[in-house]
């Protein structure tokens, strides 16, 4: 506990510290937070003079994500009949989703956008010393992976997917950084392994350990990517239903271990969007889905949006996979979502 609670203040005085850069100290200023339980960006009700600007007016978002079957296919690998972290088979076991990595920047990246341009309709002077710069915050991992194991399963900032995180951020388009990446990652144990059914309550639990950065909502609220294989909706349902103030939504990737061969013509039925405790809970085939579903929810930018279609489209062409698989059946069905969403 002691750790883990110096753990919690390190990373809330860096998140802190690294939200807003000044191009020089000022000699008085104010900060002025509002928190919203809309999922779009409402009228801030703080105001601040012109000489002390906000310098956080919108919660920025933290997404935090499972592993397996959401950020890369586990290809539904089973170990004495009980599956190693998850149950997709129509991705190879490694292979990344399209576009996950761009949806999740997109996330992030959105409330610093807001908060930018809040900034300049609002209090930006030219002749002014103050500079509002804003930083993304990092992706937080929940994995059912055994911290017993950690020594073979830790994920390190050399990692394949470390770098993937990372490269996105860097080759934004729009307020690039080295900064964005993998942030604090919280792991399971080995009895979730033996007791499947305890891998949702373990999952929440860490959930609880995380939001201990800022309890309040007022700096970080959040946005929860999971699967539906290992009851990551059960753990997704639960952070709805009991921190609705700061939770924004929940994404779930909808995996089958059934083969591709076996999919109707139009590809596996997505069930409904939801709402839990006023919520959104949402279902999706493939991340230009999921970024269709959060810009209709007031989470991501239009251009973000096309972003991560380009960005998935990208990945299956440079991946050689046939026009007729089911992989571009999935992501074309979204990418009509997609233009649907932008007329």
């Amino acid at each position: 506990c002691l750790l883990f609670t110096s753990l919690t203040m390190m990373v809330y005085s860096s998140l802190l510290s690294s939200l807003v850069l000044l191009s020089c100290c000022l000699e008085e200023s104010a900060v002025a937070f509002s928190s919203t339980n809309n999922n779009a960006p409402p009228r801030p009700s703080t105001k601040a003079s012109s000489s002390t600007p906000p310098l956080l007016t919108f919660p920025l978002t933290q997404v935090v994500s499972d592993i397996d079957d959401t950020l890369k296919s586990s290809g539904g690998v089973q170990v004495a009949g009980v599956n190693l972290g998850g149950i997709d088979v129509q991705y190879e076991r490694g292979d990344f989703y399209p576009g996950v990595f761009q949806f999740m920047w997109e996330l992030s990246l959105h409330p610093v956008t807001v908060n930018q341009r809040h900034y300049d309709d609002n209090f930006y002077d030219k002749d002014s010393a103050f500079s509002l710069q804003l930083s993304p915050p990092k992706v937080a991992v929940l994995t059912a992976r055994a911290e017993e194991f950690k020594a073979a399963l830790e994920i390190k900032d050399g990692s394949k997917l470390a770098k993937a995180l990372r490269r996105t951020g860097e080759l934004s388009d729009v307020n690039p950084t080295k900064e964005w990446g993998i942030g604090p990652v919280l792991y399971g144990s080995v009895s979730e392994w033996i007791i499947q059914d305890r891998k949702g309550l373990r999952k929440f639990n860490n959930f609880e350990r995380l939001i201990e950065q800022d309890p309040t909502g007022q700096i970080l609220q959040y946005v929860y990517v999971g699967d539906t294989g290992e009851l990551d909706q059960e753990a997704g349902e639960t952070m709805l239903r009991e921190y609705p103030e700061v939770v924004k939504a929940v994404f779930l990737h909808v995996v089958s271990s059934d083969p591709p061969s076996s999919y109707p013509p139009s590809g596996i039925p997505i069930p409904s969007p939801k709402l839990v405790n006023g919520r959104p809970l949402v279902f999706f085939r493939t991340y230009v889905g999921a970024a269709a579903r959060a810009t209709q929810l007031g989470l991501m930018e239009d251009d973000g949006l096309m972003r991560v279609v380009e960005e998935a489209e990208r990945s299956l062409k440079e991946g050689g996979v046939p026009k007729e698989s089911s992989k571009w059946i999935d992501i074309e069905r979204d990418i009509e979502m997609a233009y649907r969403t932008l007329e």
